[in-house]
């Protein structure tokens, strides 16, 4: 089970946000790269950057930190990175300073054609976001919720050529009330590639309920909150995943 800190970048801040309301965020660090460093030496094996502003805007919005971590740590770990990425341009670039997945969210609702242009383009390195509630996908950093149904929308990504899925319920994000399992491994079993769960992911016990189901198809998750609060430790937390691998 891949474990993935997350840090969400916001006027050049990481903070974690309450059911993605820019809001309600707790300011966690004023020095991202830091951050970034420090998930490193707690021994991260990915990290997930969001450029919160970016998701909102429809266009990178703090790329120059973006640029700083991933120059800091992508030399040993690879680098995803998601939020207001909405033209092949984008993508290349982030590429080319060394990210090694795109993650396309809204984009990939709204416009699937530039989803499939890009997995064409940058075979192996397109993640698509899928951010639900109820079954339904959200978009536009999730202030709007569409009639898509998740599982559907997943399928017909997967066949253009993703590499995985984030699926996320934003009913849950931030708010350390435990992992959704069951919607998790519905998609999962639903597609043939990998799903990284994100949302709500609180404790051990919710690591251990995601290490149950990993042989169903969920490679990862994404933590954020509760490795910033202290309700999991993150070196138990991947240490108990390596213990419960298949």
């Amino acid at each position: 089970m891949l474990l993935i800190p997350a840090i969400d970048l916001k006027d050049g801040q990481c903070v974690r946000l309450r059911q993605g309301d820019l809001d309600d965020a707790t300011i966690f660090s004023e020095d991202p790269v830091a951050m970034a460093k420090h998930w490193l030496d707690k021994g991260a094996r990915r990290l997930h950057l969001v450029d919160l502003n970016g998701a909102i805007a429809g266009k990178p919005k703090n790329e120059s930190v973006i640029k700083a971590i991933v120059q800091s740590v992508s030399a040993t770990i690879p680098v995803q990175i998601g939020g207001g990425i909405r033209d092949l341009d984008t993508i290349e670039r982030y590429l080319d300073f060394g990210i090694s997945y795109v993650i396309i969210g809204t984009a990939a609702v709204k416009n699937p054609g530039f989803l499939h242009d890009a997995c064409g383009a940058f075979p192996g390195s397109i993640i698509v976001g899928l951010d639900a509630k109820d079954g339904k996908i959200a978009t536009d950093g999730w202030s709007k919720l569409t009639k898509h149904d998740v599982a559907d929308l997943a399928k017909k990504f997967e066949d253009y050529g993703c590499e995985s899925i984030i699926y996320t319920d934003i009913g849950r994000d931030g708010m350390l009330s435990g992992v959704n399992i069951e919607a998790t491994v519905r998609l999962a079993q639903h597609v043939r590639i990998p799903v990284i769960a994100s949302g709500g992911v609180t404790d051990l016990t919710d690591i251990d309920a995601l290490c149950a189901v990993e042989e169903e198809g969920v490679e990862g998750c994404i933590l954020g909150r509760s490795i910033y609060e202290g309700t999991l430790d993150f070196e138990a937390a991947q240490l108990r995943a390596d213990e419960l691998a298949p």
